[in-house]
C-alpha cells in the first residue's frame, strides 16, 4: 500500500456490538461518576468551593458522563459536549472531579482513535487541550484573591508555594492530556496496520491463486506440447506409410509388406514413447526434462531413418566438432527437427528432405529442409510451429521459418553456446535474422 493510500484510509465505524458496549461503558461511568458525587458530599470534600444545588450537581455530573454512550459513533461531537459541560461544572464548582476527568480522557482518546476525518480529529483535540490550559490558568487567576493568609504556612522548600502548585497543575495536565492525545493516536496507527496487513494477505492469497493457475496453464501446455511432439510425428508417419502401401499393394507386394511392417514399428514406438510421457507426467519429483519423452540430437538420425522409410530422399549431415550440450538443448534441438520433418510428410508433398547439424564457435544450429510445396501451408496457429518457436526461445535462440529462394521449405533453429562449456559462462543472446518471407507452415 502506497503512502497516499496509507493516509487516505479511514477506520470503519464502529461495530453493531461496539455501540452496544459503549452504551454499557457510559451508563457505568455515570453511575459511578454518581457514587463519586455521593462519596464527596459524605466527605465535604468540596474542592472548588461551595458547591451549587444537588439538582445541579446532579446535572452537571450526568452531563459530564453520559454523553460516552456515543463516544465512537460520534467522537468529534461528544468531546465536544463533555469538554464544555467539564469547564461548565468547574465553573460552578461542582464537586465529582474524578469521573468527570476520566470521561474527558475517554472522548479526547476516542477522537484520536475512531475519528474518522484525521485532520478534524488532530484540529479538535489541540484545540480542546488548549482550552483546557486556558481554563487552568483563568483558574488560576481567580483562585489567587481567595486563597487564605495561612494556606501555605506549612510550605517549606525552594520553590514559591504558589508557583510550586501551579507548575504541579500544569505538569498533571499536561501528562493527563499527552497520555489522551498519544494512546488515541496508537490506537488508529494501530487500526491502521492491522488493515494493510489484511489487505496484504488478501494480495498474497491472490497472488498465490494466480501463480497456481499460470502452474496448471503453463503445466497443460507442457503437456499438449510434449503429445504433440510425441504422437502427431509417429501419425503423420504411419499415414505417409499406409498411403504408399495402398499405392503399391497391387503392383509391389514387397514395397507393401514393408511398408506395413514400418507402419508396425512406427505404431510400437508411438505407443511406448506415450506411455513412458504419460508415465512421466503423473511423478510429482523431478526436473522438466526428467518429465518429458526422451530424444536428442545424437537420435535426430532416427528421424531421418523413417523419413527414408516414408519414401522421402533423406539426408543428415553433422558438421563441425561435436560439443557436450545441455540435455535441455539437445532435447529442443531434437523436438524441432522432429516438428519440422512431421510438417514435410504431412504438408510439403515433397520427395527430397536435407537435416544438417552444425557446431559452430558460438552456436549450434539445426537446419532441415524440403523440395515441398509452398502453398496451402499457411496457418500461423499451427500448434507445431508455436512449439518451436516456444523451446528455441526459451534457450535464447533463434527460430527461422519460411519458403527458400529456391523453392521448398527451411526450418532453421539456432542456439547460443557458452564460449567456456567448463567455464559455467552463460550464453550471450542471438540476434535474430529476418525470416525469409512467405507464409509459414503450421503442424
Amino acid at each position: 500500500m502506497t503512502v497516499a493510500q496509507r493516509d487516505g484510509w479511514r477506520r470503519p465505524g464502529p461495530t453493531p456490538e461496539q455501540r452496544r458496549n459503549d452504551v454499557w461503558f457510559g451508563l457505568a461511568v455515570t453511575a459511578l461518576a454518581l457514587v463519586s458525587l455521593t462519596l464527596a458530599h459524605s466527605a465535604g470534600a468540596f474542592l472548588l468551593g461551595p458547591p451549587p444545588s444537588g439538582p445541579e450537581q446532579l446535572l452537571w455530573t450526568v452531563a459530564v458522563t453520559l454523553p460516552l454512550v456515543w463516544r465512537r459513533r460520534w467522537p468529534a461531537t461528544t468531546l465536544l459536549i463533555v469538554s464544555a459541560a467539564f469547564i461548565a461544572a468547574q465553573a460552578r464548582s461542582a464537586p465529582e472531579t474524578q469521573l468527570s476527568s476520566w470521561a474527558l480522557f475517554s472522548a479526547l482518546y476516542t477522537v484520536g482513535a475512531w475519528g474518522p476525518d484525521r485532520r478534524l480529529a488532530r484540529r479538535l483535540r489541540i484545540g480542546v487541550i488548549a482550552t483546557m490550559f486556558a481554563w487552568l490558568g483563568v483558574y488560576y487567576a481567580v483562585s489567587i484573591r481567595h486563597i487564605p493568609p495561612n494556606a501555605f504556612a506549612d510550605a517549606d522548600g525552594p520553590v514559591p508555594p504558589m508557583l510550586a502548585t501551579m507548575v504541579s497543575g500544569v505538569l498533571i495536565n499536561g501528562l493527563f492530556f499527552g497520555f489522551a492525545y498519544f494512546f488515541g493516536e496508537t490506537s488508529w496507527v494501530a487500526a491502521r496496520r492491522e488493515h494493510e496487513l489484511r489487505a496484504q494477505a488478501e494480495e498474497l492469497r491472490r497472488s498465490q491463486a494466480e501463480a497456481r493457475e499460470r502452474a496448471v496453464l503453463g503445466e497443460r501446455v507442457r503437456i499438449a506440447r510434449e503429445l504433440h511432439d510425441v504422437v502427431a510425428h509417429h501419425v503423420s508417419v504411419m499415414g505417409v506409410q499406409a498411403s504408399a502401401c495402398r499405392r503399391v499393394w497391387d503392383r509391389d507386394p514387397g514395397k507393401a509388406q514393408a511398408a506395413l511392417t514400418a507402419i508396425e514399428q512406427t505404431a510400437r514406438t508411438a505407443v511406448d514413447e506415450l506411455r513412458r510421457m504419460l508415465g512421466l507426467l503423473r511423478t510429482t519429483g523431478g526436473t522438466d526434462a526428467e518429465r518429458t519423452a526422451p530424444g536428442d540430437v545424437e537420435h535426430i538420425g532416427e528421424l531421418v531413418e523413417r523419413a527414408r522409410t516414408a519414401g522421402l530422399t533423406a539426408t543428415l549431415g553433422v558438421y563441425g566438432d561435436p560439443v557436450p550440450l545441455p540435455g535441455s538443448v539437445s532435447q529442443a534441438a531434437y523436438r524441432v527437427t522432429q516438428e519440422a520433418v512431421t510438417n514435410t510428410l504431412k504438408h510439403a508433398g515433397a520427395g527430397l528432405l536435407d537435416v544438417r547439424v552444425r557446431y559452430l564457435a558460438r552456436e549450434m544450429e539445426v537446419d532441415v529442409t524440403d523440395d515441398g510445396r509452398v502453398g496451402g501451408r499457411a496457418d500461423t496457429a499451427g500448434l507445431g510451429l508455436i512449439g518451436m518457436r516456444e523451446r528455441v526461445s526459451a534457450h535464447d535462440g533463434v527460430l527461422e521459418a519460411g519458403p527458400r529462394a529456391g523453392g521448398g521449405w527451411r526450418v532453421r533453429a539456432r542456439f547460443p553456446l557458452a564460449a567456456d562449456p567448463l567455464s559455467g559462462t552463460p550464453p550471450e543472446p542471438l540476434d535474430a535474422q529476418p525470416t525469409a518471407a512467405g507464409a509459414e507452415r503450421s503442424a
